[in-house]
């Protein structure tokens, strides 16, 4: 066990290796061409004289060349090997975050082109880098250059003919991650190699990448990162590594749904890459690596396949086209066949949320690679249809054994090809994200139209036998004065959740939104407003994400054949936040303006209010509305100090709020306490009369949140909500469950999707294929529920009083029961055919009886 595979002797010498490379720089190496300028009086005069001109012309032309004087020095930094014991893509190793972390400051330290900052703290409490790599004279001017793509980014303000000038100014700022899906291991490996190349080289592609570009190089999961390779590296034995069997997520929270978080900015991780996305450079290329590539090839590389998200403004899919030209051109152009595009893979821009495709909202291009690879060699299979060139796959690769270095160099091959289109074309990227953002701004200062699917075939059906109808027929079909794109929300303060629409409205923030709150209030087209509601016009460059978070999404029906089965999203095909969430909001179709200021920063929650009882009446308790989220986690404080709570079952009198307050009497702390609580909260707490009507004493329940080996992304989440909601709860696995007596321990079972399998058959995921290799404090983690254990004795926690909330697939615990439901979207005992019914990932408005 352990990770060094080498003998005392090799680590020795490699370690001095290492110290070697560092302390070039300090000193003199044999070879450096001043020594031989003045060499020894035995040298050759005319020789001697000849070659130091041409020292001379060399480091002047060095000096000469924007990527700075020291780039021959560049040259000797600690290479991936010196400081590993291997290059970056051996066979059977992986580099973890740790030793990435401190490689990334070794590098900074010796050389002039990088600087490595630290953008915020994981959920695990380590930091996370970014490196920023350009020419030493750009570093000078950094800030600079920062401020013009900021500039450039929100185009309010800037006009054209300044935009032009600043294009002419500005570096072209790019984006590389690596790591977001951690068992994806090219993804954080490519990124060492990626930032060491930039660092070390000195060829002409790369000197004018330096002049002309500012890579920001980002571990965008440093606690997976970690994890997995740790994992890997465990086994001595090379042969036995593996990165399958992990007993936990690799995000505390999320796994690989972290993935899916962009909007809601809810994890660390995100919150800092958002910063820097959104509010700090601006880049104007995105670009995520991800694995694996599609069968039979070595990746899937842009353009994408349709549908596009109708927010997008058009060049950010002409900006996919030509960046995804210049990707496939490198990889025929050096001979790297296998990469395919567009139908060749599920992907698309349609869905918001992702690394990627939350900066298309925000006019970046967001790029995506899916590469094959792994430390353990893997085989690329022999697939006929992928052996004959095709528009979506212009040289295929051929089948065979496939090593992890391999997957290094075509990820080289994607970065090179991004960072040479960006350098030759700066100042294009640099004006059309201007372009792009007054685009938005003039969008949302006009009367527009967002043209839907359901439109288009409505104009159809209305024109009939017509192909063809005329502008008059445009205008009448396709810009109804009613369905205006709105120029504004405005989200009411006086709403009963306010604390959650606060919480909507940071999100925005996260991302970069104008947000305004009104000093006063104010009215809007007959409608009034109290002061402290929220306001989000739709005249600023950010525009697509923000009809994205307010307005319905609508995919286009997208068949194989006319007839045939719809072809799948590759992700949600619906999400608008602000349906999520329930935040109550009114669109604006028309121009308003009001006494609003622009919020700087992040919204904090409102303190609340405590209220006085009304003239002649006992102030005996307060009361607090339960339709604010906020008010959950106020009464799981009051029970945790040990204060008596009570749920009304009337209405309390003298106060505006409906049945179902909560209620504490005065006696359980003082004003001073309820005050701090209020504040802390956001809640409002109304002081009244004792109530006369039936009431319910709460107490804190026994919380039980089903997981299992390798951890449930359901259960994160879960688990992350009930942690930011004050409530006390314990985790409990499969064996734990089986065991029984769950009503001594336990007042509440959660179950979430995929804990409870089929009564019909099939197995729930059970933990690694040899549970003898897993580390021994996570083994009471394997195993899982079935029909013979688990199942019967959830049904006797049930049945003891116990209360099971059963998530999802695990509804069918009903059926093990016997309880007289059934799924209505079943034909013959399977659900039905997607020709009959199909809803992927979609907001669906409920009525229930």
């Amino acid at each position: 066990m352990g990770r060094n595979l080498l003998d005392d002797g090799e680590c020795d010498r490699r370690r001095g290796a290492a110290v070697w490379a560092v302390d070039w720089k300090r000193g003199q190496p044999e070879d450096d061409l001043t020594t031989y300028c003045h060499a020894p009086a035995h040298f050759p005069g005319l020789i001697l004289m000849r070659f130091c001109l041409i020292c001379a012309l060399v480091l002047g032309l060095t000096i000469a060349s924007g990527a700075g004087a020291a780039s021959l020095q560049q040259q000797r930094v600690t290479t991936p090997e010196q400081q590993f014991g291997y290059e970056i893509g051996a066979d059977y190793e992986l580099v973890n975050y740790t030793e990435l972390y401190e490689y990334f400051g070794r590098l900074a330290a010796e050389s002039d082109r990088m600087t490595v900052e630290d953008i915020g703290l994981t959920q695990e409490g380590r930091p996370q880098v970014m490196a920023v790599i350009t020419s030493p004279a750009n570093h000078a001017d950094l800030d600079r250059y920062r401020d013009i793509s900021r500039l450039m980014a929100k185009a309010d303000g800037t006009s054209e003919e300044e935009a032009r000038l600043l294009a002419q100014e500005g570096k072209a700022v790019i984006w590389v991650d690596g790591g977001l899906h951690a068992t994806e291991v090219l993804g954080a490996q490519q990124l060492i190699e990626l930032v060491y190349r930039m660092v070390s080289q000195s060829d002409a592609e790369t000197l004018r990448i330096l002049d002309e570009v500012i890579l920001l190089a980002v571990q965008v999961n440093p606690d997976g990162m970690e994890l997995v390779s740790d994992w890997y590296m465990r086994e001595s034995n090379p042969l036995d590594r593996s990165t399958r069997g992990l007993p936990v997520l690799y995000q505390k929270y999320a796994g690989h749904d972290n993935n899916r978080d962009f909007y809601m900015s809810a994890l660390a991780e995100t919150t800092n890459i958002n910063r820097v996305l959104f509010h700090e450079w601006f880049p104007q290329i995105v670009y995520n690596h991800h694995q694996t590539g599609p069968s039979g090839t070595v990746l899937f590389a842009p353009p994408f396949r349709g549908p596009p998200n109708h927010n997008l403004d058009p060049l950010i899919l002409t900006g996919l086209d030509a960046i995804g030209a210049a990707m496939h051109g490198r990889f025929v152009a050096e001979g790297k066949g296998g990469a395919t595009m567009r139908s060749g893979g599920s992907y698309s821009t349609w869905w918001n949320g992702g690394l990627r495709t939350t900066p298309y909202f925000k006019n970046m291009i967001g790029l995506l690679t899916e590469t094959i690879g792994n430390p353990t060699p893997v085989t690329i299979p022999f697939r006929p249809e992928r052996q004959l060139p095709q528009g979506n796959l212009p040289l295929p690769v051929e089948p065979g054994e496939w090593h992890f270095r391999q997957s290094i160099e075509y990820s080289q091959t994607a970065n090179w090809a991004v960072l040479d289109y960006a350098a030759r074309n700066r100042d294009h990227l640099l004006f059309n994200i201007w372009r792009m953002g007054m685009n938005s701004i003039e969008r949302g200062s006009t009367d527009t139209w967002t043209v839907l699917p359901s439109e288009t075939e409505a104009a159809a059906d209305a024109l009939g036998a017509s192909p063809t109808g005329s502008l008059a027929d445009y205008r009448r079909l396709l810009q109804d004065p009613g369905n205006r794109d709105p120029r504004g929300f405005v989200i009411p303060s006086d709403q009963a959740d306010f604390s959650t629409a606060t919480k909507f409205v940071n999100t925005l923030l996260k991302n970069g939104v104008d947000v305004y709150r009104s000093t006063r209030g104010f009215v809007i087209g007959g409608v009034g407003y109290p002061d402290g509601s929220y306001v989000v016009k739709t005249d600023q460059a950010f525009r697509p994400h923000v009809m994205d978070m307010f307005e319905p999404q609508q995919h286009p029906n997208d068949f194989a054949y006319p007839g045939g089965p719809p072809i799948a999203p590759y992700d949600n095909a619906g999400w608008t936040l602000a349906f999520q969430m329930g935040v109550e909001f009114d669109r604006v179709l028309d121009d308003f303006q009001g006494p609003f200021e622009l919020i700087e920063g992040l919204e904090e929650t409102s303190g609340g209010s405590v209220s006085q009882a009304a003239a002649g009446e006992a102030a005996d308790g307060y009361v607090f509305d339960h339709r604010d989220n906020s008010a959950f986690l106020a009464v799981n404080r009051l029970l945790a100090d040990g204060r008596q709570v009570a749920w009304l079952l009337d209405s309390p009198a003298g106060v505006n709020l409906p049945e179902g307050a909560f209620y504490v009497a005065s006696n359980q702390l003082t004003r001073a306490e309820i005050g701090a609580l209020a504040a802390e909260t956001g809640v409002d707490f109304h002081a009244v009369a004792a109530p006369s009507g039936e009431t319910l004493r709460l107490r804190r329940p026994r919380v039980a949140l089903w997981d299992r080996y390798g951890g449930s992304m359901q259960s994160g989440w879960t688990r992350k909500i009930l942690e930011d909601f004050g409530f006390d709860f314990e985790v409990v696995y499969p064996g734990e469950i089986a065991r029984g007596d769950l009503q001594s321990r336990f007042d509440v079972l959660i179950l979430e999707d995929g804990a409870v399998p089929s009564p019909t058959g099939g197995r729930g995921f059970g933990g690694p294929d040899d549970p003898s290799a897993v580390p021994a404090e996570y083994r009471d983690r394997i195993g899982s529920i079935t029909a013979t254990s688990g199942v019967p004795e959830i049904l006797d926690f049930a049945r003891a009083g116990g209360t099971v909330i059963a998530v999802g697939s695990s509804a069918r615990l009903g059926a093990y029961a016997g309880l007289p439901l059934s799924d209505h979207l079943v034909e013959n005992g399977r659900p039905l055919d997607r020709e009959k019914y199909y809803t992927p990932g979609s907001i669906h408005s409920l009525k229930i009886e």
